[in-house]
């Protein structure tokens, strides 16, 4: 099949022939319909998180299953599925408990090691082992995944555009609705308005916040995130954003959701919160990342700073409910899709990306 396969940050993204093994116990094989370019993908592109190499890119998509691994009964040939970068092991204590986000096999095997469940590969080339990308590898014609990250969704539902909820949608919803738990009439900021941002604004709206302050360096996309349910905008360079927050809200807000991940915007999430107010990470840093903050303050005004990861969703509860609010129009997401493009222009859309042209492509193998 063909696929683009990432081998250092110094050379190019090249979309080529690579072999995918068919799906072990536990596993599905999926025809890809759409993979989304992610702010994630752009950090292994910039060589800014370690992974292993070769290494074929992608974890946000969506599919039709085409064969079934020995054992997997929840899935059947010919189900349309969204890609979860997150399959719940099922068996370790979080798991156990209701936070598959925090799967241990995920986190501790499937990401760090570039495999799936049973820490092999299903993809070579020319009998050289080649890796995954958070058990998922959507850049490419075909995938093999743990059944349990091909999340069953309605068939009426297109499936190219429901790709984005394998992860912007969910990382952004989930961090308001999981993480955060937002309390209805709040008040809210979101620095950062790209795919994840956007969906953080959408899940404020959902959640019944009654301010949502959008901030961007580019005016054109929070004037995005005014249609899709923020209610003011920050839009320019060279900012103080907490005191521009702070000049439309003097007491500061509830909820700061830092939707990029920089220091700076950290750092100036927590410092535009109100008393009891929570700072939230969705957007991920390069490595080693470091931000500060003033623990008395802190402390003295009752406030808190969360880090989410992947929306704290549960993928096989989750992502069903947000395509199904998709489905009924509380969700858009048609919006966040600047444009489709084929998988052999996977490099470009990277670069589009990273220059803020474009917001979400979908590559279409």
């Amino acid at each position: 099949m063909r696929a683009a396969v990432f081998e250092a940050a110094d050379k190019p993204v090249r979309v080529e022939d690579v072999d995918l093994a068919p799906p072990g116990p536990g596993e599905v094989r999926v025809k890809i319909a759409a993979a989304g370019v992610c702010g994630s993908d752009l950090h292994v592109r910039r060589g800014e998180w370690d992974v292993h190499v070769p290494m074929v890119m992608g974890h946000e998509g969506s599919g039709v299953v085409t064969a079934l691994g020995p054992g997997v009964t929840s899935l059947a040939e010919g189900d349309h599925v969204v890609l979860s970068w997150v399959a719940p092991c099922g068996r370790c204590r979080y798991c156990r408990s209701g936070h598959e986000a925090r799967c241990q096999v995920a986190a501790n095997v499937v990401g760090p090691g570039g495999v799936l469940q049973d820490g092999t590969s299903r993809l070579s080339r020319r009998g050289e082992t080649v890796y995954h990308y958070l058990g998922v590898s959507s850049f490419a014609e075909e995938a093999v995944v743990p059944a349990s990250g091909a999340i069953k969704v309605r068939e009426d539902a297109p499936l190219d555009t429901v790709a984005l909820v394998g992860c912007a949608v969910a990382t952004g919803v989930g961090a308001v609705t999981n993480t955060a738990a937002l309390v209805p009439g709040s008040t809210v900021a979101v620095i950062g308005c790209g795919g994840v941002g956007l969906s953080v604004v959408q899940g404020a709206r959902l959640a019944g916040a009654e301010r949502i302050i959008a901030v961007d360096t580019r005016p054109e996309k929070t004037a995005l995130a005014i249609t899709l349910g923020a209610t003011d905008q920050i839009a320019g360079t060279g900012l103080d954003v907490a005191e521009a927050v702070r000049d439309l809200l003097p007491d500061g807000v509830d909820y700061a959701f830092d939707a990029v991940g920089h220091q700076a915007t950290l750092e100036a999430a927590i410092r535009m919160l109100g008393l009891g107010g929570a700072a939230v990470a969705v957007g991920l840093p390069p490595k080693n990342t470091l931000a500060r903050f003033d623990p008395l303050v802190l402390a003295e005004a009752d406030q808190r700073i969360l880090g989410s990861n992947y929306g704290s969703v549960r993928p096989a509860i989750d992502i069903p409910a947000l395509v199904d609010r998709y489905m009924d129009g509380h969700l858009r997401l048609d919006q966040l899709v600047s444009r489709r493009a084929s998988l052999d222009e996977a490099p470009h859309a990277l670069e589009a990306l990273a220059s803020g042209e474009a917001l979400r492509t979908l590559l279409i193998p």
